[in-house]
């Protein structure tokens, strides 16, 4: 069964407009069937999951790791998300609202 934006929106906590942001972008696996927005459960956990085998690779070694601290998974996706690529500007907000703290 495919998950909408709200279902996933739930189950990661994480905002809906965001979820479209990253599936526009190809950050999370998605699929797109006439207009909506649609996620494989499967392919979401695999998703996730990548997040904790790089997670585990930079982490020090511990003597009693929880692999499966869903929280630690998700914040690793969403600094990825949010991280821009090497070399790439960050995005302005969709507001504009960005202010010139140093020319004030």
């Amino acid at each position: 069964m495919l998950l909408t934006i709200k279902d996933l929106s739930r189950w990661l906590n994480i905002k809906p407009s965001t979820l479209y942001l990253w599936a526009a972008q190809g950050r999370i696996p998605s699929q797109k069937i006439h207009g909506l927005v649609r996620f494989e459960r499967g392919t979401v956990m695999e998703w996730l999951e990548s997040f904790e085998r790089n997670s585990l690779q930079s982490m020090p070694q511990q003597s009693q790791v929880d692999h499966h601290d869903l929280d630690r998974i998700i914040e690793a996706a969403k600094r990825d998300a949010y991280t821009p690529p090497p070399g790439k500007p960050p995005t302005a907000s969709p507001k504009g609202r960005e202010v010139d703290r140093g020319a004030r």
